[in-house]
């Protein structure tokens, strides 16, 4: 069966990676509005839809490459999804690491691996580079979702994803803290995370009983659920295929939109959306909002062909997904090396900024009383310059890939 070209999961493949930018990109992490904020605990803001929409377009991809996998056959697929995945964690924990000095008074030091850092009150706790996050989930979720898919083809890896997300859910329960097993302090995901990670390499987050509390909410088993995600997003994309351009398959997305939602909020009464642990709600729940969007999508720019510089300023995202991303994370860390002696504070001492910074704390903050705006304006600067580097990349057709 011949594959049909679907430019609109291109387009919203790029969106996601436009809206990742916006969200990590605020002018100022204390000045947010609360639709670009993540959940504090339990629930999904628009944010939080970001993370699993790329998951879910990552299987997507999946849908048009396997073909090629199976007819070059084994040892040729795992030479490269193992080496793609290996590519794409070492690219995050460098990334992490990075820009690998950093200035300690007014001089740059090696960045350490692990050490103990002190506070201004004299309290140490464990503290270096972080091992796990956005880009080494996906790495692991691509490795072990296509050694599914290409092992146990699309019945086995439905059958797979839905034993994942029970089996996730019945650990999460039965290992966690019986008192309240899907807190913070009790679900069974952070107990994994210290014992292989060490806090040292752990995400370290707000104080809890006057105590840096370590927990990664890219972590380990948590990453469970979110392998089921990319298997739906294949088994998603491998439906459009099968079915080609047509209604049938446009109506039988939405009603599967309407069903994963639906199913979402039901699971959420005994295991509650929560993207800090991925739970299997929040999976299925994201599913179906995807599924949604691909949906609407498909409608717009397949059907209806309502194409425009809307659709071309995404596209170009998506073009350059994995590059664009880590350098929107790569940059601002670099910069902070390249300090300017913006002023100096009440007791006299020198204060410095980035580049970036300073347009924020000079430009960005002034535009509006509420400082919120400022943020925003400074995350939507910060799009459009990336979007200028993906649209010179795209006009002279350089893709970097891995």
């Amino acid at each position: 069966m011949q594959q049909q070209r679907y430019y609109s999961l291109d387009v919203f493949r790029g969106a996601t990676v436009a809206l990742m930018i916006l969200v990590n990109n605020p002018g100022s992490w204390a000045s947010i509005f609360p639709p670009l904020e993540h959940a504090k605990w339990n629930g999904c803001t628009p944010t939080d839809l970001v993370f699993p929409f790329f998951l879910f377009a990552v299987g997507n991809a999946m849908a048009f490459v396997m073909p090629k996998f199976e007819q070059k056959g084994s040892k040729y697929f795992l030479i490269k999804v193992i080496k793609r995945s290996i590519l794409i964690f070492g690219i995050g924990l460098l990334l992490n690491w990075s820009p690998f000095v950093q200035w300690s008074g007014n001089e740059l030091v090696f960045k350490p691996w692990s050490y103990l850092h002190t506070n201004a009150n004299g309290t140490s706790y464990e503290d270096g580079v972080r091992l796990l996050g956005v880009l080494q989930r996906i790495a692991i979720c691509y490795l072990i979702a296509s050694l599914i898919v290409y092992y146990f083809k699309p019945k086995g890896a439905m059958v797979a994803a839905i034993i994942i997300l029970f089996a996730y859910w019945l650990i999460s329960l039965l290992a966690g803290n019986s008192a309240d097993p899907f807190s913070i302090t009790g679900h069974f995901a952070r107990n994994i995370d210290i014992a292989v990670l060490t806090k040292y390499h752990m995400l370290h987050i707000d104080k809890i009983d006057g105590k840096v509390f370590h927990f990664d909410y890219e972590g380990l088993a948590s990453t469970t659920a979110a392998i089921a995600q990319v298997i739906m997003g294949y088994l998603i994309g491998y439906y459009i295929q099968q079915k080609g351009k047509t209604y049938e398959m446009l109506s039988n997305l939405l009603v599967a939109a309407i069903l994963f939602m639906a199913a979402g909020y039901c699971w959420d009464m005994v295991f509650p959306i929560n993207k800090k642990i991925w739970s299997s709600s929040y999976t299925i729940y994201t599913t179906g909002l995807a599924i949604a969007t691909i949906g609407v999508l498909i409608y717009l720019l397949e059907f209806k062909n309502a194409k425009g510089a809307w659709s071309k300023f995404f596209d170009v995202f998506g073009k350059n997904p994995l590059f664009i991303f880590v350098l929107s994370g790569f940059l601002p860390r670099l910069l902070t090396l390249f300090r300017i002696n913006d002023h100096t504070d009440e007791n006299g001492n020198s204060v410095y900024l980035s580049a970036f910074g300073w347009f924020y704390e000079h430009i960005c903050k002034n535009i509006s009383t509420d400082l919120r705006v400022g943020s925003l304006v400074y995350a939507i600067s910060m799009i459009v310059m990336y979007w200028f580097i993906v649209y010179l990349l795209d006009k002279k057709k350089i893709y970097i890939k891995v």
